[in-house]
This record gives C-alpha cells, sequence and structure tokens, in this order.
C-alpha cells in the first residue's frame, strides 16, 4: 500500500470517527436531568468505535481478492431479471400457511406471542395493500396510514353512534376508506416523484390532525374505546358488554381472557390468506399488467392506449381497501384507538417492509412484516438500540440485496448476440 493511499485511508477513517460522534453524541451522550444536561461520552465513544472498525473492516475486505472477485460478479449481474415464480415459492408459501395454522395451538398459553404475531399479521396485511400502490404500480405513497386510521375509527366510532359491530365494520370499512382513496387520487393524477410524495405525506397529516383537533366527534387526544369481535352474538369477555352472552359460558367451559386474541388470530389469518390469493391473481390480470407498465413508464402506458387515469385509481383504491381492513383488525386487538397510533413513522415502517422484503413480491412482503414487527419485541432489553439495529439492517439490505429479500418475479426476454 502506497503512501498515498495510507494517507486517504486514515482520513477516511478519522471522518468516519467524527461523524459517527456527530451522530451519536447528542443522542446517547447527553441525558436529560431536569432543565439541565449531563454529559456520558462513554457511550457514544465506543459506538463511534465500533463504527470505525467496522468501516475498516469492510474497506480490508472491499480491497481484498475476494471483495474484488464478488463485485465483479455482482457487476456481472447488475442487468440480469429474475426468472418466474416458480414452484419452490408456492411450495414455501404452502408450508408458511400451515406453520401459522398450527400456532395458535402453540401459543395458547401464551398470550404475548399470540398478540405479537397477530400485530405482525396487521403489518402484513398494510404490507400488501401498500404493495400494490407502490410495488405494483410504482406510486410512491406516504400516507397510506391514513387508510389504516380510517378503518380503526370506522369501527370506534360506529359502534359509538350508531352501534356498528366488529363484522358490520368488516364488511363496510374497505369501502369507505376506497372512496376515501379515490377522492386522494384525483388531486394527485397528474404528479409523479417527489410531488406525489409531498401531496400523499400532507393527505396522511391530515387525517391525523382532524382525529386530533374534532375532540367533539372522535375524542381527540384522549381517542375511544372500540368494540371486540363477536361470535353469532357471543362475546369473547367475562361479562357481556354489549348485549350478547359471554362466549365460555355458551360452551361451558372456564373463562380464557386469551379467546379473544385466538379467535381474532383466525379471522385475520383467513382474511390474510384471502388478500394474498387476490391479490396473486390480480397481478396476473389486465389490471395487474396495466399497473406494472404504469410502474416501468407511463408515456409508453398511454401510448399504448392503457387509461393513466383509471390505473391509478384502481391502485390506489385496492391499497387503501386494504388499510381500512386492517385498521379494523388493529382497533378490535387494541380494544382503543387514538391518533398517536397513526403517526408518518406507521407509513414509513410500512414501506420500510416493502423495501425489505422486495418491491412487489408478496412473499418477500410477508417475510419482511414478521421481521420488523417480532424483532423489536425480542430486543426488548435493547430498547436503547433498537433504531440503530434497524437502521444498521437497512443499510446492509441496500448494498447485498438491493431488490429486497424477495425481488418481484418477472418473465425473461433474451435475445440472441449478433
Amino acid at each position: 500500500m502506497t503512501r498515498t493511499r495510507i494517507s486517504t485511508f486514515t482520513v477516511d477513517l478519522a471522518a468516519t470517527f467524527a461523524l459517527a460522534m456527530v451522530v451519536f453524541g447528542p443522542m446517547t451522550g447527553l441525558q436529560l436531568n431536569g432543565f439541565s444536561f449531563i454529559a456520558n461520552w462513554q457511550r457514544p465513544l465506543v459506538l463511534a468505535v465500533v463504527v470505525t472498525l467496522g468501516r475498516l473492516a469492510f474497506k480490508l475486505a472491499w480491497g481484498s481478492e475476494w471483495g474484488q472477485r464478488w463485485m465483479a460478479r455482482k457487476q456481472g449481474k447488475a442487468l440480469d431479471t429474475p426468472k418466474a415464480i416458480g414452484r419452490r415459492n408456492q411450495l414455501w408459501m404452502v408450508a408458511l400457511g400451515f406453520v401459522l395454522t398450527i400456532a395458535p395451538f402453540a401459543f395458547e398459553a401464551n398470550s404475548y406471542l399470540t398478540k405479537a404475531v397477530i400485530l405482525a399479521l396487521i403489518y402484513v396485511l398494510l404490507g400488501l395493500g401498500l404493495n400494490i400502490v407502490v410495488g405494483l404500480a410504482g406510486l410512491l405513497d406516504l400516507g397510506y396510514v391514513a387508510f389504516y386510521a380510517v378503518g380503526a375509527y370506522f369501527l370506534a366510532l360506529g359502534y359509538q353512534y350508531w352501534g356498528i359491530g366488529f363484522w358490520t365494520a368488516l364488511v363496510l370499512s374497505p369501502i369507505l376508506a376506497a372512496a376515501l382513496g379515490g377522492l386522494l387520487a384525483f388531486p394527485v393524477l397528474r404528479t409523479h416523484g417527489d410531488y406525489l410524495a409531498i401531496v400523499t405525506l400532507g393527505f396522511g397529516e391530515i387525517i391525523r390532525l382532524i382525529l386530533t383537533n374534532w375532540v367533539d366527534f372522535t375524542g381527540g387526544p384522549n381517542g375511544a374505546s372500540a368494540p371486540g369481535p363477536t361470535f353469532f352474538g357471543m362475546e369473547f369477555s367475562r361479562i357481556a358488554k354489549y348485549g350478547g352472552t359471554p362466549f365460555h359460558e355458551a360452551i361451558g367451559q372456564p373463562y380464557n381472557p386469551n379467546m379473544k386474541f385466538l379467535f381474532l388470530y383466525v379471522v385475520l389469518l383467513v382474511v390474510v390468506g384471502l388478500m394474498v390469493f387476490v391479490v396473486d391473481r390480480l397481478r396476473k390480470m389486465p389490471m395487474g399488467r396495466a399497473w406494472e407498465a404504469l410502474r416501468e413508464d407511463e408515456i409508453a402506458c398511454r401510448s399504448l392506449g392503457i387509461n393513466h387515469i383509471a390505473v391509478k385509481l384502481s391502485a390506489f383504491m385496492m391499497g387503501a381497501m386494504t388499510g381500512g381492513i386492517a385498521g379494523v383488525f388493529f382497533a378490535s386487538y387494541q380494544g382503543f384507538v387514538n391518533p398517536t397510533s397513526f403517526t408518518f413513522f406507521e407509513s414509513a415502517l410500512i414501506l420500510a417492509i416493502l423495501v425489505l422484503g422486495g418491491l412487489g413480491s408478496i412473499t418477500g412482503v410477508i417475510i419482511a412484516a414478521f421481521v420488523l414487527t417480532l424483532v423489536p419485541e425480542l430486543l426488548r432489553d435493547f430498547a436503547d438500540y433498537r433504531i440503530l439495529v434497524f437502521g444498521l439492517l437497512m443499510i446492509l439490505m441496500m448494498i447485498w440485496r438491493p431488490r429486497g429479500l424477495i425481488s418481484a418475479k418477472r418473465p425473461i426476454i433474451e435475445l440472441s448476440g449478433s
């Protein structure tokens, strides 16, 4: 290694250390004590050293013979298009469905695990809905959490003012969310890229602010309670709250507080399975092909005679329907909703699920939703570093798997060499 390269290498490591201190210093080195701060620089120093050593190892591996071979291999495959979906992935989906089906019996004695998996399945629904808008149609939507909030508040406020229960909300909320999605799509028909993202971000914040400030109707920051699910009029509570009969009394068994979550789990699993089937079929239909054509090149799509307005409207409305359904499950699962559950961070998390799993990939979205919801639960003992681990995971994904864990499958057209 020449003297010039050693100097450049040293400067790079010094810059890495300084940048790490700038990032981690204010976050981990300052502790609030009343109206003053207590400086504790040991933690940011350790983190900066770890980052610098990681950068050193990365640079050494990158410059080695193995790293050069790996780069050459990746560059050679950069323009390859993945082959069409095969039977192996379908078998994996069947196996995953079987495991999730028997999971409630394994989790029957552990309410915490059951709730965690329910939350993961709710994010699977949200990921599938946003996958239609972003992954298939190529429309960057940063306000998707608005449809999620509409479904949740429809159940809570619908029961409070009109006596609407879980099953009625499950049928009507996707219709309301789809109408709202169509209403959003009209102003953004002529916007693209960053402008589309800004408009949808503003839409999501408008919905959140309405829910926060319309205190007389929505309850404002105090939120609103939501009813639980029922099964032929039987309620999953110790004492009937909505005029029905407790489920445990009807079947002559002792009360099990986990029964409500097991029932929600089974219903949610069926709905997720149906949504996976519907989205997969839509991809192969003319509507799905039109979404993909719009994503690849809108000008070429319009030149082929495809009505881009109808395509955009259908994508927004289908994605919004799925978000509304997920909102109903979330409200019934939590029993309470308030605006803090529907912030921009939720939209960013759902978008991260798409990026991690692979834009347009159904299997990837399912896997990523479980990873990004269950892993934080497992890392609760390292709560101070969960966001750091999350960021590192996304950076590594962008380096080694830029198309996601399971990239979207497209047919290959091979041209013979001249």
